[in-house]
């Protein structure tokens, strides 16, 4: 269950950092709400996950994925451009998640 978790809370981590930019650019302060709500759920499953996961495996499954994650984001959300070299090194990111999750010992 706690792998369950901890894909929920990257996901809640990449819609939690492109809410960032979404609220930067809106003029309603009750757009605020929506990435510091997104932050408070992000972290509380996090912290759930960490209750079956080392917290250093589920912290940089959460960081690498929500990472990759991000990108991805932007460049469908918002036309933010990548280069060839950023899809390697996103690659290699993911690669190290895969990595880390295949010799984890929980």
């Amino acid at each position: 269950m706690g792998w369950i978790i901890l894909g929920i809370a990257v996901f809640t981590e990449i819609c939690w950092a492109l809410s960032l930019k979404w609220a930067a650019s809106a003029e309603s302060w009750l757009v605020s709400a929506v990435p510091i709500t997104l932050s408070f759920v992000n972290m509380a499953l996090l912290a759930y996950a960490m209750r079956e996961i080392n917290a250093g495996t589920a912290y940089a499954i959460w960081t690498g994925l929500g990472a990759v994650g991000v990108i991805i984001g932007g460049t469908i959300l918002f036309g933010e451009k990548i280069s060839t070299v950023q899809i390697g090194f996103m690659a290699l990111i993911v690669i190290g998640v895969v990595g880390t999750k295949l010799f984890s010992t929980t």
